[in-house]
């Protein structure tokens, strides 16, 4: 019991400790790079790692460090916003589904089964077909593609706490839905929609990734770390460096948010607690 207790704090501990290193990179980023991300130099193009350029440079000669720490950000961003979109949508249409009449309920699942089998980048790339390829397109598509994942555990969850004791003895004292949701519902359910968040974001990461390495994420010159996996596939047998870089900057920030969610659905799910 002590090992599995032991492994769940090291979950939480070590995507802590992984999506900081993201965080950090984001926030040192905004006050200091190693060199302008955007600026081109061709006479240091493709050039190793240095003391100047901790990752080297590519065929361009940006420096690879600069993009990666700027890139942090760009990757932060749009999955705050669209993981944000998401819950601010998903979490009260799942709470109104399970509050309502069963037949409104089962309606709103229905349709929100609809938009959870459409493809969530097939989604993306229309969008940004449709509006045109930006950063803004990808997270108003990724949130949009985010919300039955969140209306799902929401109802899930709501329809838990409606049943209980408490809840019955509000509506007995003639207690609104809307303050039962407010009051009792949304509290109760929080932990599950912030687990549902920490794994959301780590999809958001993949899928601006991939928007970016087809060409409908953040556009250029901002720094993307799908675009470099992007720009790095021409030389990936004479320079895998530029491809190993950012391919490791998502594999970090995705197992970081994978972690931290499993370490945080140990901690808010009472069901998995281990008894002493």
């Amino acid at each position: 019991m002590v090992l599995v207790r032991r492994t769940r704090n090291a979950n939480l501990l070590a995507g802590g400790v992984l999506v900081g290193l993201v965080v950090l990179a984001a926030l040192v980023s905004f006050l200091w790079t190693p060199h302008d991300p955007a600026k081109v130099d061709a006479s240091v193009r493709l050039l190793g790692p240095t003391g100047q350029h901790w990752f080297g440079t590519d065929k361009f000669g940006r420096d690879v460090a600069s993009q990666i720490m700027v890139g942090a950000r760009t990757t932060l961003y749009v999955g705050v916003v669209a993981v944000g979109v998401a819950a601010l949508i998903g979490t009260p249409l799942g709470v109104l589904a399970g509050m309502s009449k069963r037949w409104f309920g089962e309606f709103v699942m229905r349709v929100n089964d609809l938009v959870l089998a459409f493809p969530a980048l097939l989604l993306a790339i229309m969008f940004g077909a449709v509006f045109g390829a930006d950063t803004l397109t990808a997270m108003v598509a990724i949130g949009i593609a985010t919300v039955p994942s969140f209306a799902r555990i929401a109802r899930s969850g709501t329809l838990q706490v409606d049943s209980t004791e408490y809840v019955l003895a509000a509506r007995s004292a003639g207690r609104s839905r809307f303050t039962i949701a407010v009051r009792h519902v949304l509290p109760n359910i929080s932990g599950l929609v912030i687990v549902q968040s920490s794994v959301s974001f780590a999809i958001a990461v993949l899928s601006e990734a991939a928007l970016s390495f087809l060409g409908f994420g953040t556009r250029p010159p901002t720094p993307s770390w799908g675009r470099m996996l992007q720009e790095s596939q021409e030389l990936l047998a004479v320079e895998p460096r530029l491809a190993l870089v950012p391919g490791v900057a998502i594999a970090i920030a995705v197992l970081g948010f994978n972690l931290l969610g499993d370490g945080l659905r140990d901690r808010f799910d009472p069901r998995l607690e281990v008894r002493r």
